[in-house]
Order: C-alpha cells, then structure tokens, then sequence
C-alpha cells in the first residue's frame, strides 16, 4: 500500500510539476519513499559462496553466441530527428490522411509568402507537394528557413546539401546556416542555379561553417533574388542538409548517437518493429518497397507514434547500419494484422506472404534473382546475412480477440509454411510468448508452435516484477526477448498511468536480475533487446529509453540501463556453466559461463536487489579448475548517492552511476571473494584461459544443504 500510495504521488509530481503541490504534499511524498525503500529491503545479506563448474553447461545462441541489443522503430522522433542524420524537418512536405501537408517548421525571409502547391509535373509521384516561395513587394534576397528538429548543430566541419527546384532563375542561391536568436551567419555557400521553368532540377552544395554555434537554436536558409525570376517565383522540394555521418554513409547516421549504441558493445537489431511494421490501419503498414531507392521516390510513411515519417531511414539504411555496427538482426514481416485491430481475411492473405518472400529475396538473394539484381541497383550487389525473421509484431494484442484468434486460425501458419520453404535455414520467430498478458489482463493460451519456430516474449515490468521473473524460462522453449524494460515504479499505477521519466536506479538493478535469468537459459534464448532505445526529449511517446538526445549533442545522454547493458554485453559467454550454492537466489542473483572466443574465459555475472538495512553481500565465487594466484577484473556498478529512483538527466550531465574496477586474485580452490553493496550490479571476467586440464575432483561432491541451480548455470 505504502509503494502504491508512492508511484501515484510520485508520478502526480514528475509529470505534471511540482509549483502546484502544497509543501504538506511533499512532505506525505518524502515520508512514503522513505517507507516505501524501507519497506523493500527486506532479504537476508547472508554471505554467498557459489562454485562455478567447469563444464557441463549448454551452447549459447544459435547463429552466434548469445546477444545483446535493442529495437528499433521510429518513436520518439529516434528515426526522423534521431539516429537518421538529415537536420531539415518537413525536408519533402510529405503527408497522409493523419498529418496533412503543411509548411510547418519553415518561416519566410524578407517578407517572402510561403505556400504548398501541387504542381505539374511534381518532383515524382512519391513527393507531389512542394513549397512555392514568392516574393512580394521587397527588394533584395527573398526565401525560407527552417529550423530543424528543435534546433541544428552547428560546427566547423563538412555539411552535405541539396534543393530541387523548379522555375526559370538567372542568378545563385544562398544557402546559409544562421542563428536563430542573432544576426550571426556561421557559413554560407553560393550555388549556381541551373532551375528551369518546365522541370525539376537538382542543387547540390557543400557549407563549411567558419565557426562554430554557441548553441543549437540555429536555422538552415535558402534565399534567391526574385529579380532573376520570370514572375518572381520559384518551387522548392526535397530541401537536405546532413552533416558528417556514421561511417561517411551518404544519407547515413548521426554519428554522436550511432556511437553511443556501438559503445554499448550490442549483437543484434531488431526492426522495423514494433508498432511501425503494422499501421495504424489495413493498407497503411510500413511498406518496405517504398523505403528504398532515391530519396525524391519514398512517398513517407503514415507514422504511428503521432508524426509522418520520411522514409529516409529505409530498409536499405537499415540493413547498412547493422552491417556497420557488425549486427545480427531480426526483420519483422508484415503479417496482415492492423493496429486498429483489422486483420486481413485468409482470401486476402496470399500477397502480404509474396511480398514477405519477396523482401527476404531483396536482402539475401544473389544478383540473379529479380529483387537481389535491385538490391545491386541500390549500391549493395552482396547480399546480407539474414538469420532470423519474425512474422508480424504482438498478434495477440491489437484487436483481440479477433487479431490473435486469426493469427493462429491462418496467419501465422500460412505464413510460416510459405517462408519455411522458401528458406529453411532462416530462424522464424513467431509474434507472441508462451503466455502474454492480453489486453482484458488474463494470460493468452499460446500458439501450437511448430518445434523449430521461438517466441517472442515482451515483459515491460516494474523492478520487483522483472525479479519475480528471473526463472521465466527455465522449463519453457525457445524465444528472443524482443523487447524488454523496466517502466514502472514498484507498486505504481502501471499502465492506467504514465511511465516513470527516465530509467531510474533500482529498474536498471531489476533489469539486471531479469538479464542474468534470460542468459542463464541462453541455449534457447539467442538475444535480448531493449525496446524502445531512443528519445528525442523535444518530443517523444515514451519515456524510458536507453539513450536520451535533442539536436545538442552535449545533451546526448546515456540512460542509467545502459551502463548495465554495456557491462554485461562487453562480457559474452559462449557457453552457460552449472553453479551450486548453499544460499538461495535472493537478494543476489548470478549465472556464469565461459567464453571460448576469448580463450576460456570464465565470467560470472551478479545483482544484489534488496537487502536488509542495506547491507552489502559478501560473495565467494569458485570457479572450478582455477588454480591459486589466477588474476580476474571485478567490475561493480553502483549508485554511490544511495536514491534508488536517482536517474541520468540530460539537463544535469551527471552520471549517477559509477563504475568500480578491482583486479582480484583467487585463493585456495580458485576462490574469488569480494562484497556487493546493496542495489548493485557486477561481472567477474578471467578474461584470459583459466580452466585447468585436470580440475581439483576433491572438491566438488554436493555440499551440505547443497542446492543446485539449474539451467546449466
């Protein structure tokens, strides 16, 4: 009651403010934390000793090793404004019938009347609206600026550009980047026009700025004088502007944010989706032909998360960024089911298959084939690797009971034999658990699955959930986690209410625990993915991510999550290793393996969720076959300020969480002994070949009160 009375008082306050809240308020609020974090801590700080064997575990992965990643879909402004570089918002006045055409975040210069056209002919059929600049009764230079998303970035580097237009002018551009609080021009580059009256033409530039902005609140400008026109007006579409790039890819990355995921040391990517694969309606799902080729032929995309999408980041960029990230990825197949809940009936199914077999073909085919020979024609004639596609995105959500009776009635398994025969070495992956929470709150019944497909399990918790659930897959068959976080504060609202502001402390420690189960059942858990993994904080539709950004990058934030993330993903096990242990999991939770890509080396990873008064947990850990004097490096993270819904703020810069490396150095029976505060985070990594050819037997007969955990670990 006391935690419940917290998450209502404490999400009142977040998301709507604090001026409103009489100071009695606060005082009730600092009294139920206080409660509430006593409250929780409530197991034993027992010491722990755990032996980990040297063999007798299981494989992890399938194609690889077991993984570590995240998905992605275009909320939050993380594609358009994100991760996809181009700085110009509304570049090509795309629209569909839920966000109109406009000429939103343009403005004019010099008197100039701006207005959306539908001219003959259009830029392509993709792209029909365009903006038609004319002067008025002004002298000089006339045009449009626009600001970005919520500002640009301006710096001493390179920036690629580009314009179409259309109509008779004698004369150059402008192109400028300009602040938008001053008179301060930081570049400018004249282009010499080559527009003609009856067709589109392209202008291509590239702007160096002299210096660099102090702030981002900065506008990109095109200006022409209307003297050179024949009636004083001209049409524009198309309008780009990029700056350097992940990897130098044209119409690439933006590199401050590709970094931050690369860092993180990820294996898999799952994508499009998510809730972009299905649309918000039949016929308006995300249509992978239309997200590939020239720019000026992507009609858009009617995005789901309230905004139009360009395209932009298409399947092609898609497939680029994991080949550049060194990715595995997940493909999500349209499956013909709508986020309104229409599905498609059985008669109607058989294109949405095709054009399934169809994408598969455009990925991993050679150029002999019809879609591998266009896959060459984009620039890529080798094909990808393809490993894993799943077939449609939370069937048993949208529409239930309709949505999901009819995905195990026909979608599912027409789909499913269809894509199995065409290519059978491809891991399918269906697009439910073993049990999901539908949306009336009781448990699904599962799908009939056929032996070779896995789940997809998609647990958005509170902390002590997510710890509830560390032994979900032990007696269970084979799924990804394909979307996972913690986005409740214990005993909150839930999803009546809103999701906590950021990754809080003692979620990311909860995640923790729910990642060391899912690796402790890697064999038939190949990846888990963070979902969703970017924020635009100008604007979003969901709070917990695990990278925060706007057009500064200096406000490019790394999540608490993500520390843990990165820890155990910079820490990979080809194999699980079984462990004994006379302790209980609880408060510490902990799995091991070894990684033979890295020589044997022998990892064990730990959370310590909740102890009594806080206390610290003295850990033993034996690895089996580690003789006396063998060197490990103990990474521990934790939250040295002590507030367990502390969090990373972008507007602060302060990180929360700190990182604690100690070389330790095993004692008798290959024994490593530490302490882990409360709320804390560890790996303890051999890194080098440790295990010995002729392991002590003496000491591994079943202790006392011996308990095994199973699993392999």
């Amino acid at each position: 009651m006391a935690s419940q009375g917290l998450g209502v008082l404490c999400s009142y306050a977040r998301q709507n403010g604090t001026p409103g809240l009489p100071a009695t308020l606060w005082n009730i609020i600092a009294a139920f934390k206080t409660f509430a974090v006593a409250a929780a801590l409530l197991g034993a700080a027992q010491a722990v000793d755990v032996n980990v064997r040297a063999n007798g575990g299981n494989v992890t992965g399938k194609f690889d090793k077991f993984g570590y990643g995240f998905l992605h879909e275009d909320i939050n402004n993380s594609g358009d404004g994100g991760i996809y570089a181009e700085l110009i918002q509304n570049r090509a006045f795309q629209y569909s019938p839920s966000y109109p055409v406009s000429t939103a975040h343009y403005s004019p210069i010099n008197g100039a009347s701006l207005g959306i056209e539908f001219v003959s002919p259009p830029l392509s059929s993709a792209l029909p609206a365009s903006l038609r600049v004319s002067a008025t009764n002004t002298t000089g230079q006339v045009g449009f600026q626009n600001e970005g998303y919520w500002g640009i970035d301006v710096r001493v580097q390179k920036y690629t550009g580009s314009f179409w237009t259309k109509g008779a002018y004698k004369g150059e551009f402008t192109a400028w980047l300009k602040s938008n609080l001053t008179t301060d021009v930081f570049g400018r580059v004249q282009v010499q026009s080559k527009s003609v009256a009856d067709a589109w033409t392209e202008h291509k530039f590239e702007l160096t700025p002299s210096v660099a902005a102090p702030s981002s609140n900065n506008t990109f400008a095109v200006t022409f004088d209307p003297a050179g026109t024949s009636n004083g007006t001209l049409d524009f579409n198309l309008i780009s502007l990029f700056p350097p790039t992940y990897k130098g890819r044209a119409n690439g990355l933006r590199i401050d944010i590709a970094e931050a995921l690369e860092e993180m040391n990820p294996t898999y990517l799952r994508f499009p989706g998510g809730n972009m694969l299905e649309g918000l309606r039949l016929g308006a799902e995300w249509d992978w032909k239309d997200s590939i080729g020239p720019l000026r032929e992507r009609p858009g995309f009617e995005g789901v998360w309230g905004y139009q999408q360009t395209h932009g980041l298409g399947l092609v960029e898609y497939l680029e960024w994991a080949e550049d990230m060194g990715l595995h990825f997940a493909v999500g197949l349209y499956a013909g089911l709508a986020l309104n809940g229409n599905y498609t009936t059985e008669a109607e199914l058989q294109p949405y298959i095709q054009d399934a077999l169809n994408e598969i073909e455009f990925i991993i085919s050679p150029v002999t084939s019809t879609w591998g020979a266009r896959r060459a024609e984009l620039g890529h004639p080798e094909p990808f690797e393809l490993n894993y596609v799943e077939l449609g995105n939370e069937d048993w959500l949208a529409g239930f009971p309709g949505g999901w009776e009819s995905y195990k009635a026909y979608r599912f398994p027409l789909m499913y034999e269809a894509v199995s025969k065409a290519y059978p070495d491809i891991q399918i992956i269906a697009s439910s658990a073993s049990s999901d929470p539908n949306p009336e709150t009781a448990a699904t019944d599962g799908l009939d699955f056929p032996a070779d497909v896995l789940g997809d399990y998609h647990p958005y918790r509170e902390p002590d959930q997510l710890v509830d659930e560390f032994d979900r897959f032990d007696n269970d068959f084979g799924h990804i986690v394909g979307e996972v976080a913690a986005v409740h504060v214990n005993g909150g609202i839930e999803w009546l209410g809103l999701l906590n502001p950021y990754p809080w402390w003692i979620g990311a420690v909860g995640e923790s625990v729910s990642l060391i189960g899912y690796e402790r059942n890697s064999d038939r858990i190949p990846m888990v993915l963070y979902a969703p993994v970017l924020k635009n904080i100008n604007r979003f539709q969901w709070s917990i991510t695990l990278i925060q950004f706007a057009a500064d990058p200096a406000l490019t934030t790394r999540a608490v999550t993500w520390y843990v993330w990165s820890l155990f993903a910079h820490h990979p096990i080809t194999h699980t290793l079984p462990t004994t242990s006379t302790s209980d999991y609880g408060p510490l939770y902990w799995g091991a393996g070894r990684d033979d890509d890295r020589g044997g080396a022998l990892v064990w990873k730990g959370a310590v969720f909740n102890t009594t008064n806080s206390s610290s947990v003295p850990v033993t850990v034996n690895f089996q076959g580690v003789r006396r004097g063998t060197k490990a490096k103990l990474t521990v993270l934790t939250n040295p300020g002590g507030d367990p819904f502390a969090y990373n703020d972008p507007f602060t810069g302060v990180n929360i969480v700190k990182t604690t490396e100690t070389e330790l150095v095993a004692g008798p029976r290959g024994g490593f002994k530490f302490s882990l505060p409360e709320l804390s985070v560890a790996v303890l990594d051999t890194d080098v070949a440790a295990v010995s050819k002729d392991p002590p037997h003496h000491y591994w007969g079943k202790p006392k009160h011996w308990r095994g955990h199973g699993r392999g670990w």
